[in-house]
């Protein structure tokens, strides 16, 4: 029997110990156990249900883990943090004629490694008239947590044929309106029908899946990528199971942390990183308008580093009282930044100020987590023949934003054109399909915005900094009108626009500027007036050289017809062109 007896020592009470077990299991009684985290005892307290593929798929405790043991390894000092699976090979010689093709269970003009997304692109295709497999390791299936996006944005799913406009409908469960920007009590900009509308993935998906299939496409499910061969006439996809599927061309849509992404950047540690954790909750009484962005606080300590918190905040559809409520923040993986579950501890604590809620009158129905990686040399151009990467594995998406669901709408017409004349034409080598993820000067300049609101650890601008040159940055573009606030806000950035803002910000409060330089420092702002200048000199072609170059277009070979629309389409992309209000 084990016997504690307290005694005060020195007026502090002490416990001692009568046992009359060995030493070596008294030892074992006496250890200490580790106490768990209030977020491990939230999230342990919360049924999650069967956790599918994506970003933001995974709900559970454990899996909070996995990914911060992920990010830790990020984080390591080392500048490569190990050396990637070689998943893709090149392989010499015709697949047709080598002994694998007769075990071949299938032969395509398209795979798609990754469902979530990749079921988008993989229907536009299957529309075209393409044969179109998808292969996901889990069950192919939207998340239950919403996605939150503009009709405008969805629109462009029905141009592409991926949608029936009727679709739309079905798949929106929540639609909210006005949507609020604010900057730690400096004042707020609100404005309406931006990603006011929560789209459940879990119909979106299967709506799409169902019209996959209609038009011929083939599902495989439950199957990992174990490694591609890329032969002169094929590139073979072998998965779990030892099943070997065929195609002219493979889409790698595995998201951020697809393999063959790993192994094109050969282990680099991304430029920057948006994490995100957050809560879908029931209780909240005030719950019509919504946060686009929205600063509580000057910069924080969160563990061992410094953090500049942000907020958005939508309505969620499964329920008039429920709300999703997310905080992020944009860091420089290096050892110390704060890990996943320390934000989300930091978040127990200021979500309900921010909310107006007590913590304890709410029940939370899924705790949210994400880790979002960009990189500077982005979008990431085919390395090899007869492989693409396609969404978040392109790293097409914005710098600032968190989820390619956005830059998914809005490419996929320009892709789907573009893959289609690929696959018709076979010009299927690295080179031509590099064109279809070409250099976009607008993607590379919203890398300033992400560095700029990132805090530093040693740093000797105000606390306050971030907030204010946010505040300054919105309040001059409402100024200058819908037509420089709204492209921004779905985060697409325009030469005139940004000019006309970057211009009003000098004037209107030109002591700022010091303190630009000290945060981001004078080589980031030299690389960013390269790309700068790069995104005036593609709006002058866009806008004067393509009237005169596009006739050209039907008169020339079908190989230099194809490049030259690839490059007219990067100019117009890549100045943001394609946005219309």
């Amino acid at each position: 029997m084990l016997l504690l007896r307290l005694q005060p020592i020195n007026g502090i009470c002490r416990f001692s110990v009568g046992t009359s077990f060995p030493k070596e299991k008294r030892r074992f009684l006496l250890r200490p156990q580790a106490v768990p985290s209030r977020t491990q005892r939230i999230m342990e307290s919360v049924s999650v249900s069967g956790e599918v593929g994506g970003a933001g798929g995974a709900y559970s405790y454990e899996a909070l883990k996995r990914l911060d043991k992920l990010w830790s390894s990020i984080c390591s000092s080392q500048e490569v943090v190990q050396q990637p699976q070689q998943v893709v090979s090149t392989i010499p010689g015709l697949f047709g004629s080598s002994g694998l093709a007769d075990k071949a269970e299938g032969s395509y003009d398209v795979l798609v490694c990754g469902g979530t997304l990749g079921i988008f692109v993989a229907t536009a295709l299957c529309a075209r008239g393409l044969r179109v497999a998808v292969v996901e390791r889990n069950v192919l299936k939207g998340r239950e947590q919403e996605w939150n996006i503009s009709k405008k944005e969805l629109l462009e799913l029905v141009e592409v044929g991926v949608l029936e406009e009727d679709d739309i409908e079905r798949a929106t469960a929540v639609n909210f309106n006005p949507n609020r920007c604010g900057f730690e009590r400096k004042g707020d900009i609100w404005v309406n029908d931006i990603l006011n509308l929560g789209v459940s993935p879990e119909k979106l998906v299967e709506i799409v899946k169902i019209r996959f299939i209609s038009l011929g496409g083939v599902i495989f499910e439950g199957c990992s990528v174990s490694c591609i061969n890329v032969y002169e006439d094929a590139a073979v996809l072998k998965v779990s199971g030892d099943k070997i599927l065929s195609s002219r061309l493979i889409i790698d849509a595995m998201g951020n942390f697809s393999p063959v992404v790993k192994q094109i950047r050969g282990g680099q540690k991304p430029d920057g990183v948006c994490l995100v954790v957050g809560t879908c909750a029931r209780g909240f009484k005030t719950n019509s308008t919504s946060d686009v962005i929205f600063s509580s606080s000057s910069i924080k300590k969160v563990g061992d580093s410094k953090a500049q918190l942000f907020w958005e905040a939508f309505p969620a559809g499964s329920g008039p009282l429920d709300r999703t409520t997310y905080m992020f923040t944009y860091v420089e993986p290096q050892p110390g930044s704060p890990k996943l579950e320390e934000l989300l501890e930091e978040y127990w604590d200021l979500m309900p100020e921010y909310q107006g809620v007590s913590l304890e009158n709410l029940e939370i129905l899924r705790v949210i987590y994400g880790i979002f990686p960009t990189y500077r040399k982005s979008p990431l151009p085919a390395a090899f023949n007869r492989v693409l990467q396609f969404g978040d594995a392109s790293g097409i998406q914005s710098p600032v934003s968190f989820g390619g669901f956005g830059s998914l709408t809005r490419h996929l017409g320009r892709l789907s054109v573009g893959i289609h004349e690929a696959i018709n034409g076979d010009y299927l080598d690295s080179y031509n399909l590099s064109l279809l993820n070409p250099y976009m000067p607008n993607l590379s300049a919203s890398w300033l915005f992400q560095r700029a609101m990132s805090a530093k650890k040693q740093s000797n601008v105000p606390s306050d900094f971030i907030n204010e040159l946010l505040y300054t940055n919105f309040s001059c573009m409402q100024k200058l009108g819908d037509p420089v606030l709204r492209p921004f806000l779905q985060d697409v950035v325009q030469f005139g626009p940004l000019s006309k803002t970057l211009g009003l910000v000098l004037l209107t409060n030109p002591q700022i500027l010091p303190s630009i330089f000290k945060q981001v420092g004078v080589p980031v702002l030299l690389d960013w007036s390269r790309h700068f200048l790069g995104l005036g000199y593609y709006t002058f072609l866009s806008t004067f050289a393509d009237p005169i170059v596009r006739p050209l277009v039907n008169t020339l070979p079908s190989k230099m017809s194809f490049q030259l629309m690839r490059h007219l389409e990067a100019w117009k992309y890549g100045a943001g062109l394609d946005y219309k209000l």
